[in-house]
């Protein structure tokens, strides 16, 4: 994070103020506003700073905030302080995925200004960033936003243990992710059944001619669909058009045909991780297994601790001197 606030200040699109403030110059990158389809001139001027005067412009997003008594803080060649959270976004993406990577995703909630932020920063700082960004809609219940502070929330654990990760992986897959949705028992249920039509049609292949591996080969219109916006309707649509044709040739007793059928659902499945065979031959009592999860205990314990010990590390400066990475 220090790294890209230097590369920014280098290069002119962002200045320090004194009391040790760090923000980004929005006019600095020509194509602000790019991503979310926002004009400058229409964004809501922002915070103007506690004296007023800070900022070059009120619209100008902040990268390092000075320590306020309270508050955790950590030094910089600015002073003590913290960093902002579309700062943080851009340094992980690109430490983990290099300068340049696919996809990025996120809530449509995040458009704007945070990734539209995260955006101008690092493409200010000369990294390409994503070259596509995916905002998906949010799932609700009875017609409103899930939230914790509503109450109508539902644990993902539980659902795994209640319908398995194949089941409401088809639940979350089949609309598209730009489209809302409504979360209920009946809509689960539905699609636990369409599931169960796909899972229904690779057992009876299996049972008449054995498993089939995996098509090589997609069919076309699936990855048209998927090419087109991820329209995983039109992809999901396409699975079920195959199962269809396959239990028909089943019917009338053509393996070959079942069995080109059968290798094609589960390569298309496989894509949306919804292959019932490689479900199967993982088991769903992963999620209830007691030794899985005290595995999984220590695993988090240890990163937790490792954070801590970053964390420690960074009171003394440069991090780089500490044994642990920071």
């Amino acid at each position: 994070m220090i790294e890209l606030m230097h590369r920014l200040i280098d290069g002119d699109h962002a200045y320090a103020v004194p009391g040790g403030d760090v923000y980004f110059d929005v006019h600095s990158y020509p194509d602000y506003g790019g991503l979310s389809g926002q004009r400058l001139e229409q964004v809501r001027p922002g915070d103007p700073g506690p004296d007023g005067t800070g900022k070059r412009d009120t619209r100008d997003f902040t990268l390092w905030k000075a320590a306020k008594p309270g508050e955790p803080s950590w030094p910089s060649p600015w002073g003590r302080g913290r960093p902002a959270w579309h700062l943080e976004c851009s340094a992980m993406s690109t430490t983990y995925l290099g300068a340049e990577f696919d996809i990025h995703g996120g809530g449509r909630d995040l458009l704007f200004p945070h990734h539209e932020n995260e955006r101008a920063q690092s493409r200010s700082a000369g990294d390409g960033f994503a070259r596509y960004w995916t905002h998906n809609a949010l799932i609700t219940a009875a017609g409103e936003k899930m939230s914790k502070s509503i109450g109508n929330t539902v644990s993902v654990d539980a659902l795994l243990r209640r319908v398995g990760g194949a089941r409401l992986r088809y639940f979350l897959v089949a609309p598209h992710y730009r489209s809302v949705i409504e979360y209920s028992d009946p809509a689960l249920a539905e699609a636990g059944a369409a599931f169960g039509r796909i899972e229904s049609f690779l057992h009876r292949l299996a049972e008449r001619h054995g498993p089939v591996l995996p098509d090589e080969a997609l069919p076309r219109e699936f990855v048209e669909a998927l090419d087109a916006d991820l329209a995983t309707p039109a992809a999901v649509a396409t699975i079920h058009r195959v199962v269809r044709d396959g239990n028909a040739a089943l019917d009338r007793g053509d393996a070959g045909a079942a069995c080109s059928a059968g290798a094609a659902v589960r390569a298309m499945a496989g894509v949306l991780g919804l292959d019932p065979l490689t479900e199967a031959r993982e088991g769903s009592a992963v999620w209830t297994s007691a030794a899985a999860e005290s595995a999984l205990s220590t695993l988090v314990d240890q990163l937790l601790g490792d954070r801590e010990d970053a964390r420690a590390c960074a009171t003394s400066w440069p991090p780089m001197r500490c044994a642990v990475a920071c």
